[in-house]
């Protein structure tokens, strides 16, 4: 069986003569696949670039992506913002107006402010930035392959605890299949008690309306068409854990199928065994579908 998590984290640096990056990508459960990104300031323009990156790699999950860049002092210029700055010094003298007791700002405050003193990589032109966006994707590919990585290992645990599912429910199936209960002469025996109780019912019910109750009677009595599904839907996950893909959403929908045959059962159930059973099997589809909820 071969399936991925949706489930994973990955983080991974880069760095060149004055910058440091950093990517981290985490992955968590999601309907489809969600894509949210974070660009350092000045980093938009690897926006598309990483989403086109991560809608290859993966077809499901909420999948958040944040690019962090440190600059380093070698290489670095550094300028100050004049318009900012004034913007801040105008406040500064309105509050002072207004409240005279204020101390004066310091140069080396108004300097600490956002915004005031800007971090330049000096006069690089468009190679230099395009060689620098695509390390940085380069770099983003790693974090990739590492979080895929990561979403295959935790593939690898769900795939032996869904095949500890299914056989649950094929154990249970026989089970059922086994029970004295569906043997053909306890079935008839049945029906014949219930035709009776009919047959004796004050008032006498019509001859139309007794023939429905004992079609009714008849199609309640025999529960091979479901236990014959649950069989089939069992023999159907385990094709689809074993193509390799993308086939979480299909493994939900069987699930609900899967559900729908044990209510059925169910409701069927004429023997205190075979409700039992019923209930098991309610039980272990529950499980095989939080489960399910899980893989890409």
């Amino acid at each position: 069986m071969i399936v991925n998590s949706m489930t994973g984290y990955a983080r991974t640096q880069g760095q060149d003569t004055t910058l440091t990056w950093t990517w981290e990508v985490k992955s968590v459960n999601g309907r489809g696949l969600e894509l949210r990104s974070r660009m350092a300031a000045g980093y938009d323009f690897l926006d598309l670039a990483a989403r086109e990156a991560v809608q290859k790699r993966f077809k499901r999950g909420s999948i958040t992506m944040s690019l962090t860049v440190a600059r380093g002092r070698e290489g670095a210029v550094l300028t100050v913002n004049e318009v900012v700055l004034a913007r801040y010094m105008d406040l500064a003298r309105q509050w002072q107006e207004r409240m005279p007791g204020l101390t004066p700002p310091r140069l080396d405050g108004l300097f600490a402010l956002r915004g005031v003193v800007e971090c330049g990589d000096g006069d690089e032109d468009a190679t230099q930035v395009e060689a620098r966006g695509a390390a940085m994707l380069g770099t983003l590919r790693q974090a990739l392959d590492a979080l895929a990585a990561m979403r295959a290992a935790e593939g690898r645990r769900l795939a032996e605890v869904l095949a500890g599912h299914l056989a649950e429910i094929e154990g249970l199936v026989g089970r059922a299949e086994g029970l004295a209960a569906l043997d053909p002469e306890a079935i008839k025996q049945r029906l014949r008690q219930q035709l009776l109780a009919l047959l004796d019912a004050v008032p006498v019910l019509p001859e139309e309306r007794l023939a429905q109750e004992a079609a009714l009677i008849a199609a309640k009595a025999d529960v091979r068409e479901e236990l014959d599904r649950l069989k089939a839907h069992v023999s159907a996950a385990r094709d689809m854990l074993a193509l390799g893909d993308a086939v979480g959403r299909r493994l939900d929908f069987l699930c609900q199928e899967f559900n729908r045959e044990a209510n059925t059962l169910c409701s069927k159930a004429n023997d205190v065994e075979l409700t039992r059973v019923g209930l098991s099997l309610k039980a272990v589809i529950e499980q095989l579908r939080e489960q399910v909820q899980n893989i890409e």
